[in-house]
């Protein structure tokens, strides 16, 4: 247990837009820790000189993952989660000292719950047994965060919408051992089956203005006004959450993601340390998420404990 300075840094390629350092330094702020935030530019091919050269250095507590690195990182892990062996992505770096005097780095995904936790707040919920169907629009890391929670909220089936159905078929395995049955479907039949009454969630993994021509599709009614989790949030609102939110339709952010992923983020990253988040009473902790939420200029909510 250290009350020492420490350092956290959020690493991808690009970097520059990352709001992680605002939602991180006003959780730090927060716990009263002295843990400096930063960005780190870092494609594929410079991870094993960024591990040997200033990722060696002390002082580190933890790295955010973000793309290109969330798979490319996983075999530089000492340990990873069963979470992380399942999906074959991380999103966060635990460093710790190891009794030998080395150190060890412990690969966890977060992005799991983060969307689970943004899509509760919409009400989705898990249901008992098995119901509903959830689109995963995508097939790269995060849409493997997204098979996860779509586990989790124990959804009936998920169709993976990409444009690429070969692509897409790499999430049939997956989906096994999730335990999901499993539909592909090309992108173009979006609009096709929310107007079918088909979906009940819809979470977008594609980058910012990819999904922009997938509005033009959106059918003006449907029966099950499925929510949206766009991870894109920027710009925002995205060309197809206008269209979603315009129809009435439950729409939320990929911010609101990236808050509920960094909460938990910040409890691995700080247990070591003197104040660990994760110990924080209920009433703390809520002040600790509604500071971070200020921090991206995303809206308060009453009674916010991500439990």
């Amino acid at each position: 247990m250290t009350a020492a300075p420490g350092r956290a840094a959020v690493l991808g390629s690009p970097i520059s837009h990352s709001k992680s350092p605002q939602l991180h330094g006003a959780a730090y702020e927060h716990l009263g820790l002295d843990i400096a935030y930063s960005r780190i530019e870092l494609g594929e091919t410079a991870v094993e000189q960024f591990l040997a050269g200033e990722g060696s250095k002390q002082g580190w507590l933890g790295w955010s993952v973000t793309m290109p690195l969330k798979a490319v990182m996983v075999p530089q892990m000492t340990t990873v989660s069963p979470r992380v062996q399942t999906l074959g992505v991380l999103n966060t770096v635990v460093i710790a000292e190891d009794p030998a005097g080395g150190r060890t780095l412990h690969g966890e995904n977060t992005d799991v719950d983060g969307i689970v936790t943004a899509l509760r707040e919409q009400g989705v919920t898990r249901d008992e047994p098995a119901a509903g169907t959830c689109a995963v629009l995508g097939a790269g890391g995060t849409a493997a965060a997204a098979l996860a929670a779509a586990a989790e909220l124990n959804v009936a089936e998920v169709f993976v919408y990409a444009r690429s159905l070969e692509r897409a078929a790499a999430a049939r395995p997956l989906a096994a051992r999730l335990g999901l049955p499993l539909t592909l479907r090309p992108l173009a039949a979006l609009g096709e089956d929310i107007s079918a009454g088909l979906l009940k969630v819809v979470i977008s993994t594609l980058p910012p203005h990819a999904a922009d021509p997938l509005a033009k599709q959106l059918p003006d009614k449907s029966a099950a006004r499925p929510v949206l989790l766009d991870v894109a949030y920027d710009p925002w609102p995205s060309a197809i959450a206008h269209e979603w939110a315009r129809r009435g339709w439950p729409v939320t952010s990929g911010l609101e993601m990236l808050l509920h992923q960094a909460v938990r983020q910040v409890e691995l990253f700080t247990e070591r340390t003197h104040n660990p988040a994760a110990v924080q009473n209920a009433a703390d902790r809520s002040l600790m998420v509604q500071r971070m939420r200020a921090a991206v200029g995303l809206p308060a909510v009453a009674g916010a404990s991500e439990r």
